[in-house]
């Protein structure tokens, strides 16, 4: 039997970077042709998507913001594709729940979430938690899905409202034992979005041991899984971990993943005697015809949507040096806390380059600049913080920084195993000083409000968006503070917001803080 998969798709439909709008060896509309081949070459097909399916790109935020009264083209496609499962993502939940409410009922494919309950009734919320395929030749295989628990430390609250994540490992844990007993099956999966936490070949920790990856302890401590796909941290990664098969297929669908499972029968029961984890990419495949016509009318509007003018910039808003960007007040960074200040009324404001592949602004600003440089729906929140809870939080962006050859640098636990730019935060109201050399937890000085030294005791109002108001990327000094005032529009929408407001828009900087050696 093989077994197709895909993970963190992220809205790529079509062949297209909608930051520039060049061709690309990308999407569903190539991965259905891969599928459709497979098929007709072999009847033991099961293909599964691994989460984060319908949020991420341009084309997904139009359909939001325009069409959301017709078939979410994500769904649509994996319909046509005739997937068997899917598992929902972390990021499934980022439109609200009238979104995902709508994307589950369209859907022709179970979604197995195993430990994604109703508070009300402890059961699993948005479909069963496995399915049984029977293939050919009476070969039995079992699916179970589970998304990593730690979305309530990310999620807006309303949008998760009435929702029970319980611990993937342990939930998991139970329906393997379950499975192996009541259902007997011959390949037993497990679809899990989520990765791992510790290095595959030595065992020691990647990342801090928070709940939010637990591949590496499922391999290892729970017996039964044959086969583990994983996601979530965007890696690449196939290989066996304590005799499990696992694969992670990267992200924005670049590449699958793809199993080979040979049995073989012995006293009436099926035996697997090899299994075989792959990555592909869509390098050299053909876009699926079929598919092409179905996303015609929305990639043309959504292309038509991406090339509106929205305003204008006097001055140099791009961003030649990500890098560089971090260590300086950059006018894009600037831009983007005026955004923050002017939607909530508040005077210090938090954000970060989100990404490295963000090029700011040239002098005529459009939607597709817009989505390109800000590629996540946060909304804000304004947080009530003690001086002491900013010291914390510039400590921890301080992190990022080490000190490689005299020079200031990143970190590499922000590069590898994945790429964390985004958990770096720069600050707008307050001016600071971060001395990279000094030792982690007193890199931060000369804090100050209002040219006074900041009160540790005192409380200030900081506006930030919703991941890291919810203590995302490990700033635990965030979480469970209290919450002065929630802006439920998206941050494009606010930004088209400002322009409006605002035509033309100068490229400054205010030189508030310092990163030295």
């Amino acid at each position: 039997m093989t077994l197709l998969y895909t993970s963190d798709i992220h809205g790529n439909a079509m062949p297209v970077l909608y930051g520039t709008n060049e061709k690309a060896d990308i999407g569903l509309v190539k991965y259905a042709s891969v599928v459709k081949e497979a098929r007709q070459k072999s009847e033991n097909i099961i293909a599964i998507d691994n989460g984060d399916l319908i949020q991420g790109t341009p084309l997904m935020t139009h359909y939001v913001k325009e069409y959301s009264n017709r078939e979410n083209p994500m769904i649509g496609i994996m319909n046509r594709i005739g997937i068997d499962a899917a598992v929902l993502g972390n990021h499934e939940f980022n439109f609200g729940k009238e979104i995902l409410a709508d994307a589950i009922q369209q859907s022709d494919f179970p979604w197995l979430s195993a430990n994604i309950l109703d508070e009300s009734t402890n059961k699993p919320k948005f479909g069963p938690p496995y399915i049984i395929k029977n293939l050919e030749n009476g070969v039995k295989a079992a699916i179970v899905g589970v998304t990593t628990h730690y979305i309530p430390n990310w999620e807006a609250p309303d949008h998760i409202k009435g929702v029970h994540f319980a611990d993937a490992f342990k939930t998991l844990e139970k329906w393997i034992m379950q499975i192996r007993e009541t259902e007997n099956p011959d390949v037993l999966i497990v679809s899990y979005h989520g990765g791992f936490e510790r290095d595959l070949q030595t065992g020691e920790p990647t990342e801090k041991l928070s709940g939010e990856n637990q591949g590496y302890q499922m391999c290892q401590e729970i017996e039964g899984i044959d086969i583990l796909l994983t996601g979530h941290q965007h890696r690449r990664l196939s290989g066996m971990v304590n005799d499990v098969l696992i694969l992670q297929p990267g992200n924005n669908g670049q590449a699958y993943g793809k199993v080979e499972i040979e049995l073989e029968k012995r006293n009436e029961r099926w035996v697997i005697t090899d299994r075989s984890g792959s990555l592909h990419e869509l390098r050299d495949i053909e876009s699926d015809s079929m598919l092409m016509d179905y996303m015609e009318e929305m990639e043309k509007s959504t292309q038509r949507w991406l090339d509106q003018p929205i305003g204008y910039i006097e001055g140099d808003m791009t961003i030649e040096d990500p890098f560089l960007a971090r260590v300086k007040k950059h006018p894009f960074i600037q831009f983007i806390q005026d955004v923050q200040m002017d939607a909530s009324g508040i005077d210090i404001s938090v954000t970060s380059l989100l990404n490295n592949t963000s090029t700011g602004f040239g002098p005529v600003v459009t939607m597709r600049d817009i989505v390109s440089n800000y590629m996540y729906p946060n909304t804000l929140v304004v947080l009530e913080l003690t001086g002491q809870d900013i010291k914390d939080a510039l400590e921890k962006s301080a992190e990022y920084f080490t000190v490689t050859d005299n020079q200031v640098a990143v970190n590499p636990a922000y590069i590898y195993p994945k790429p964390q730019h985004y958990n770096y935060d720069m600050w707008e109201g307050i001016t600071y000083t971060i001395q990279v050399s000094n030792p982690v937890g007193t890199r931060v000085r000369d804090i100050f409000y209002q040219d006074r030294p900041i009160d540790f005791h005192q409380t200030y109002h900081v506006v930030l968006n919703n991941y890291r108001a919810s203590g995302g990327g490990n700033y635990d000094m965030f979480k469970n503070k209290p919450v002065v005032k929630e802006i439920q529009k998206d941050a494009v929408e606010m930004i088209r917001e400002y322009f409006e407001k605002n035509q033309k828009i100068q490229a400054t900087a205010n030189a508030n803080f310092t990163v030295q050696v």
